[in-house]
């Protein structure tokens, strides 16, 4: 099927007229031509070049993303300090957390630069500079390449001018697609490799609410952790080093203690991960039949089976306290997203769009040219989705469901290794699986894996045809009667990847013969080798999707040129901007705009896992003891509610007045509105804070940390 090129629509068609000031995630470097004149008359006291600039320093300078984009962290003195949230620092302070100092449970704090705690492969990334670099990675493209074509051609270029915007720098850079492979852009970061841990709240504070009041208003939560970035001697990133120092930002968030009121400017930088704002109804509604469905039934075996094992000990919660929260939070995404798509009538929405899109492109020879096969490639890409099903089940049900499977494929190196009888590469690959042994069976419950293995193959084998089925299923329906919790059990019994001593002594020997008959490794062989031949086949229609979604992107932006468009996030840098204010969620309800801590208390079931409160908080609010951390009315405000546009990687993402103030962390939006990745509902979408006060008032009251307190800038 021929191509057609798409004529790249300027800058100027991109993003004139109006849009509700609370929806889009802008680029902080296209602030200046578009955003920066509403965001003033909103009471914003800032210039574009204050909060971004390539020269000076700016509020881009405090802002990182931390793994490369998983959460947002902002650097808040001038040691390095960084603040983000709780759930974002999650996996260290379980890593770091024992029987004997449960840092998840009672908090840490470091009172000292030499109590901070290293934090192996963490990283955070400032953004140097972003460049358009669209016409240079276009010019001289032919218009008649086909997708695999000019997707070749573009990442070649797309690597040539990385090379050149990081050649003799210690600079990483990624030229990446926005608007569907429209426009690109060249991110150039600095990435720092030592960061530590600081401090955390209990997760009575941290995670208050627990899955319970995850995505619901109102929250009461102290969703925030303090890391410290360090670097080498020289000031630029470096390897984990006693000799470090604390990295001196170029710049950092002053704080904020004078509050807010409803309708004050609010805006939030941060490193949102993905969006969907241009998907099609055909697209949404897989989403719904497909991802969402599979998420939903698979986790919630999954977690079932791990809260079991977690209510047995505090050594059992340990273990599985960030597994849990992982799986646990996007299940119940998945479950609001769905419910909130229906009651929006998003697919019929998108339908309507469609058809006037058709008709316009019918209206002219021209458009015909460029976009008539848009919406037509799109549409066949989703007539037929038992592949794409398929794969979603056998990623949630094995891939990411049971470990068993994921770990034991890890093996196939040496097996290979075997297989040829290259023993420098048996001894490598063998090495280096020991090197891991410990980190993974600490937080490894083998029994627990057996009860999630047995009842997520059942999932799968009650929702996928049996054309897609592994095949040591034929083994279980015929051997094992159909009964795959015998299978697991068996499983278990016989492979040397459920238990650390007897994988330890193998891998000191390593035998084929042992690899060839271990059930979970020839399992999770079948497992992989499904997997790529969907893979194959969803790769079939892959070429016509992305096309189409280029074509109708390109076309809605020519057909709409008075509506302000914003690229869908993608995990680089994005500013979102809008007021402080309250919602109604359903007749007859009205949320305020702000908690307390006197709520925190009025939540409180004592010994409850997710609403027990610490004694020395309960405390401390009957002494009415808040320090300069009150509102003006004399309470202690806990979270508040903004109408910015924020989604998974915003996590941890500076709240900011308009005089460039920290007064909150983004940590959650509202349940109302879990359909925003896809549909934003101005009237609906929230994103819920933590107010800083709350942050500082743990840190100095609650925990006496007054040594961190004293290296920040705090305004009163």
């Amino acid at each position: 099927m021929k191509r057609i090129f798409v004529v790249i629509v300027g800058l100027s068609l991109l993003f004139q007229g109006s849009a509700t000031a609370d929806e889009g995630m802008w680029l902080p470097s296209l602030v200046h031509k578009l955003n920066i004149g509403e965001m003033q008359e909103m009471g914003m006291e800032l210039s574009a070049d204050d909060i971004y600039s390539i020269n000076n320093s700016s509020l881009k300078d405090a802002i990182v993303a931390i793994d490369r984009g998983s959460c947002t962290g902002e650097l808040i003195s001038a040691q390095g300090l960084m603040l983000t949230n709780h759930h974002c620092g999650f996996d260290e302070i379980q890593t770091h957390s024992s029987v004997e100092h449960d840092y998840l449970q009672d908090g840490f704090w470091a009172k000292s630069l030499e109590e901070e705690l290293p934090n192996p492969g963490k990283t955070v990334s400032f953004l140097v500079r972003v460049e358009d670099v669209t016409d240079q990675l276009l010019e001289g493209l032919d218009e008649d390449l086909d997708f695999s074509a000019r997707n070749a051609a573009i990442q070649r270029k797309s690597f040539e001018i990385q090379k050149e915007a990081t050649d003799d720098t210690h600079y990483d850079a990624r030229v990446q697609s926005l608007f569907e492979g429209n426009r690109f852009y060249l991110f150039v970061y600095e990435t720092f490799r030592d960061v530590r841990l600081v401090g955390a709240p209990p997760k009575s504070i941290g995670k208050f609410g627990g899955d319970t009041d995850n995505w619901m208003w109102p929250r009461h939560t102290g969703d925030f952790a303090l890391f410290r970035v360090y670097a080498g001697p020289d000031g630029k990133p470096a390897n984990y080093s006693e000799e470090n120092i604390p990295y001196q930002p170029k710049h950092h968030l002053p704080i904020s203690l004078k509050g807010y009121e409803e309708g004050d400017f609010a805006m939030v930088l941060g490193y949102p991960g993905s969006t969907n704002r241009y998907k099609s109804s055909f697209g949404i509604e897989y989403t719904m039949t497909g991802t969402n469905e599979a998420r939903i039934n698979a986790r919630e075996k999954k977690l079932e089976i791990l809260k079991q094992y977690m209510s047995s000990g505090q050594k059992e919660r340990i273990q599985y306290a960030s597994k849990h929260a992982r799986s646990s939070n996007y299940y119940k995404y998945s479950i609001g997203q769905n419910k909130g798509l229906n009651a929006l009538q998003v697919i019929e929405k998108k339908k309507t769009l469609e058809e006037k899109f058709t008709n316009w492109v019918n209206e002219d020879e021209g458009r015909k040219e460029k976009y008539a096969e848009a919406l037509s490639l799109i549409e066949s890409a989703y007539e037929d989705t038992r592949d794409e099903q398929a794969y979603e089940y056998l990623v949630e049900s094995m891939v990411r469901g049971p470990e068993i499977f994921y770990f034991s494929y890890g093996a196939k190196g040496l097996f290979e290794a075997l297989k040829q009888g290259n023993t420098e590469r048996i001894a490598a690959n063998a090495a280096q699986m020991k090197a891991e042994l410990d980190d993974f069976f600490k937080d490894y419950n083998a029994s627990t894996d057996a009860k999630i293995a047995g009842a997520l193959m059942s999932v799968f084998q009650e929702n996928v045809v049996s054309t897609y089925h592994p095949d040591f299923f034929k083994e279980i329906r015929k051997k094992y009667k159909g009964d795959f919790m015998a299978y697991a059990e068996k499983m278990f019994d016989k492979t040397v990847f459920a238990n650390q001593e007897e994988l330890e002594a193998f891998l000191d020997n390593p035998k084929l013969k042992t690899l060839e008959k271990d059930m979970a490794f020839q399992s999770a062989l079948d497992i992989f080798d499904m997997m790529s031949i969907l893979g194959a086949k969803m790769s079939e229609t892959k070429d016509d999707l992305l096309t189409g979604r280029r074509l109708f992107v390109a076309g809605l932006m020519e057909m709409e040129q008075d509506r302000k468009f914003y690229p869908d996030a993608n995990s680089t840098m994005r500013l979102t901007y809008g007021t402080v204010g309250d919602y109604v969620p359903r007749d007859g309800v009205h949320y305020s705009y702000y908690t307390t801590l006197k709520g925190y208390i009025e939540k409180e079931i004592p010994g409850d896992d997710e609403f027990d409160v610490p004694a020395k908080l309960k405390e401390l609010y009957y002494a009415n003891d808040f320090g300069q951390y009150a509102d003006k009315d004399g309470t202690l405000h806990t979270c508040f509610t903004t109408n910015n546009d924020i989604t998974g990687g915003n996590s941890g993402s500076p709240v900011i007045n308009g005089k460039g103030e920290l007064i909150g962390v983004a940590f959650d939006g509202n349940w109302e509105a879990m359909s925003g990745d896809i549909a934003f509902e101005p009237e609906l979408q929230k994103c819920i804070n933590v107010d800083i006060r709350f942050v500082l008032w743990t840190i100095d009251k609650f925990a006496g940390a007054t040594n961190l307190i004293e290296e920040m800038t705090i305004v009163k």
